[in-house]
């Protein structure tokens, strides 16, 4: 009597009635909550998510033919409606030239628009009709918890759209990008996150993105249940500015280190080493001091930078990150050390270009 009703109500409001309805209803009925929202999350997710192919040139020794030769491939979703898509640095690093393959498999050339290697974070821009160009609702991580549901979209293997589910497993990790730098507040996740998966959405349980997968743990390269993504905030904070600027514009003290951390280390140093000042600089007006030569011709030890802001400083990676954290025309306590005594002094931040 109720389905009967039902198709009533549906034949009066002028809806066609395609198809067996109690079918239908049986089927809806045989899935338990959580399925029906997975299902929903990837219907509506799948078609904003793109495969990437990149492509280097490759000239024939005998003919010079030159040619176009995939050397990687991975995923990406679409940022906007003006055709920019995010996916990871390693996916498109080196490439001569990139394809995008949309959800429906038709295939658009893309340009790279900006890189951040050291968040293993990259925009491209492809010009697709604005209605293929459906962008994923962009969430929060910071206020994840360990154990709840997450969704992972790419194209593993190469194969079309695919889904894996899992859980947070962790929050607060750290992993090292291409460019050696850390990585902090990355999301582990159980979900399976293949080659080919890297550069597509992970999403929580209402669809919306909390990171993108980044990388595994393993030692053959296939999944192992311990996979990696660069948390939304993170990304919130990138794309923007890659779109915008082609790079991240980022606070500078004015000077220039030895970002080679093992050199300092064979000197006993603990800290970041300035190797030389720019002129005209705030840091330059406070007095900092890079490497010199003397009358010899050897090289003198100038500064070497131990804190800012009170944050203790000890390789170049913590020293970048805590710079991350500033803006840009603040002032800050620089701390620092000379022939083994400890100064300090005031640096008003500068734009780094």
């Amino acid at each position: 009597m109720r389905q009967v009703w039902l198709r009533m109500v549906l034949l009066l409001a002028g809806f066609a009635v395609i198809g067996s309805f109690s079918e239908l209803t049986a089927q809806e009925e045989a899935l338990l909550a959580d399925e029906r929202n997975t299902i929903r999350v990837f219907e509506q997710a799948a078609p904003s998510v793109v495969f990437i192919i990149n492509k280097v040139l490759r000239r024939d020794m005998f003919t010079l033919d030159v040619t176009e030769i995939p050397q990687g491939s991975g995923s990406g979703f679409v940022w906007d409606r003006e055709g920019h898509i995010v996916t990871n640095y390693h996916v498109v690093e080196g490439a001569n030239a990139l394809t995008v393959t949309f959800f429906d498999n038709s295939t658009f050339d893309a340009e790279i628009v900006g890189m951040e290697p050291s968040k293993d974070l990259a925009v491209v821009k492809v010009r697709a009709p604005r209605g293929k160009l459906r962008s994923i609702p962009v969430g929060a991580s910071g206020d994840l918890l360990v154990g709840q549901k997450v969704l992972a979209i790419g194209n593993p293997f190469g194969l079309d759209h695919s889904l894996s589910v899992g859980v947070v497993s962790a929050l607060g990790r750290e992993i090292t990008s291409m460019a050696n730098r850390k990585i902090r507040g990355v999301i582990q996740t159980d979900a399976a996150i293949n080659p080919g998966n890297s550069g597509g959405p992970l999403l929580d349980s209402r669809g919306r993105l909390i990171g993108i997968n980044t990388s595994i743990i393993t030692p053959s390269g296939a999944n192992a249940g311990v996979g990696f993504a660069v948390p939304a905030d993170i990304v919130k904070q990138i794309v923007p500015q890659l779109i915008e600027h082609g790079r991240v514009i980022q606070p500078d003290l004015g000077v220039n280190f030895v970002t080679n951390d093992s050199i300092a280390r064979r000197l006993g140093i603990k800290g970041v080493i300035i190797r030389t000042v720019d002129p005209g600089s705030s840091a330059e007006g406070a007095g900092l001091k890079g490497i010199t030569r003397n009358r010899r011709g050897d090289y003198v030890l100038g500064d070497v930078i131990v804190g800012i802001k009170g944050i203790e400083v000890e390789n170049y990676d913590g020293l970048a990150y805590t710079l991350e954290q500033c803006e840009i025309g603040e002032t800050v306590t620089v701390e620092y050390t000379r022939n083994g005594k400890k100064r300090s002094a005031r640096v008003t931040l500068q734009r780094r270009d």
